[in-house]
């Protein structure tokens, strides 16, 4: 079996095992949304300026695939090490890519659905009014660049147990929205801070999707900021995987 079809294969079963829990995927539609209900519906600047919005509810959709990174992949990872049937399966041929992969590839599809309600909100109760083009081009980017914060959730799991992941998972979960500019927009940093979240790859997706939702022009220190943020932890995580199998599975 390929290692194609090995991940297609384990995709389709991580989408029904969390599918069987009704309000793990409600949980995952819904906070994001209420994310955008709490944080910027009530400042009414940024709701009734078309550009505001729109650089908003776009750094929200980067915050609901980011969160939907760190804690599906990360704590689904962490529980699952500590499971009896994972010894047993991580002795048997296979790629960690396709095991790694196809968590990441099934948290994708929530967090694509999750951004769904997300945009109607964000249609219907402020001014965001993106051209149709830049929506699409900005929906396909955002699904990108999500990779570093899904990588970053399987890194947490493979290397911390189910109660440390949760601890870890929340402090990573506000360090990198505050970070990268998602809770405040970094025109409101201090320099300094500025400068430094430019190296996370938070504010580097941000900087992608905003600029193309709105039209601004998109940084190409943001581009390669974030191909080398994947590779850097794509690596990463298949190495610490195969360390950990080697560790704890033979």
């Amino acid at each position: 079996m390929s290692t194609l079809s090995l991940t297609l294969t384990a995709t389709k079963y991580n989408l029904i095992e969390t599918a069987r829990v009704p309000i793990a995927v409600i949980g995952a539609v819904v906070f994001p949304t209420l994310a955008l209900c709490l944080f910027v519906l009530p400042q009414r600047v940024v709701v009734d300026d078309s550009g505001f919005a729109t650089a908003a509810v776009a750094s929200m959709v980067v915050f609901a695939f980011m969160s939907s990174g760190l804690f599906s992949v990360g704590l689904e990872l962490a529980e699952q090490r500590s499971k009896p049937w994972t010894p047993y399966l991580r002795t048997l041929p296979g790629s960690p890519l396709a095991r790694i992969g196809a968590l990441i590839i099934a948290t994708l599809a929530i967090a694509t659905v999750a951004m769904i309600p997300l945009l109607v909100v964000g249609g219907l109760f402020t001014s965001a009014r993106p051209e149709p083009l830049r929506l699409l081009a900005a929906v396909a980017l955002v699904i990108v660049t999500a990779l570093p914060p899904m990588l970053i959730g399987a890194i947490i799991g493979i290397t911390t147990g189910p109660k440390a992941a949760i601890a870890v998972t929340q402090v990573a979960l506000f360090l990198l929205a505050f970070g990268g500019g998602l809770l405040l927009p970094p025109q409101m940093f201090p320099a300094w801070l500025d400068a430094a979240s430019s190296f996370l790859p938070i504010r580097q997706a941000r900087e992608i999707v905003v600029g193309t939702a709105t039209g601004a022009d998109v940084p190409v220190w943001a581009i390669i900021g974030i191909v080398a943020w994947t590779v850097v932890l794509g690596a990463a995580a298949v190495w610490l995987y195969k360390r950990d199998e080697g560790r704890r599975y033979r």
